[in-house]
């Protein structure tokens, strides 16, 4: 192996970002998955720039990718987790808040991760043990989060699988919320790293199985790595029972998102 695990996510994710901003307002072709749901050319193309890199590094991993799914039999207990474009609606949109996300998985445990914004050319990037921010000069700075901000970011995209117990639409009108936080939609899991980096005191998001998503990998993995608090819903460790996510940038800011999402309905359990 003539290149490292984490130097190689960030050259993948790199490969997936220079295909997203050639491509960014252009004509897109669209690829309907479900009602509401679709990929573009941009999507499929930054993918199979990922992939590329990745298969001539690492040709016995396997890859879970977001348009195509898995390939290679993953023997060795590795697998690369895919997210060539987070945020599509808003790209298709032509808005530049999206993220591209690339992730090693060992076993049961991300050891690499990378997240690109192409459009600030920013690579956010974590070798497991400590995170980190690459900007433009190509210089690296340690990742410290902050709740200055007060802002908290909260994926309001379908489906919502916990709907009964919490939903982040009605945390938007909790009063006791808006008394301590600001609240702020992205709708890309670029968000999740700008947690780690300082820039959003927390992220709120009701998922299933985070620990296969290639949508949130990359940013759990930041954020853990840059020392923030990560729970799910019900204020668990992740992958040990409950759904969803809760990433704060300290325990303080993580106990008060934590009672406000346990008022949204019954105790969970």
């Amino acid at each position: 192996m003539s290149i490292t695990d984490q130097a190689l996510a960030v050259e993948a994710a790199k490969a997936g970002a220079a295909v997203v901003g050639s491509r960014y307002g252009s004509v897109l072709t669209r690829v309907m998955k479900t009602a509401g749901d679709f990929a573009t050319a941009a999507d499929m193309e930054a993918e199979h720039a990922i992939i590329d890199v990745l298969r001539a590094a690492r040709p016995d991993d396997a890859v879970v990718a977001e348009e195509s799914g898995r390939t290679g039999t993953g023997d060795n207990g590795r697998t690369w987790l895919v997210d060539p474009l987070c945020g599509t609606l808003n790209f298709a949109a032509r808005t530049t808040l999206v993220s591209v996300n690339v992730a090693l998985r060992v076993g049961s445990d991300v050891t690499v991760a990378a997240s690109v914004d192409p459009f600030a050319d920013e690579v956010f990037w974590t070798d497991g043990v400590a995170a980190y921010v690459r900007g433009v000069a190509g210089t690296d700075e340690r990742l410290v989060p902050s709740a200055e901000s007060t802002l908290v970011d909260l994926n309001l995209d379908p489906p919502f699988p916990n709907r009964d117990v919490f939903l982040a639409a009605r945390l938007l009108a909790d009063e006791g919320f808006l008394e301590q936080f600001r609240p702020r939609v992205v709708s890309t899991s670029l968000a999740v790293a700008w947690v780690a980096a300082g820039r959003r005191a927390g992220y709120v998001t009701d998922r299933h199985d985070l620990r296969n998503s290639v949508h949130f990998a990359a940013g759990i993995a930041l954020c853990e790595a840059a020392g923030c608090v990560v729970t799910g819903l019900d204020g668990q460790p992740l992958h040990t029972g409950g759904d969803g996510l809760v990433v704060a940038a300290d325990e303080r800011t993580h106990t008060a998102l934590l009672t406000l999402v346990r008022k949204q309905g019954p105790p969970l359990t």
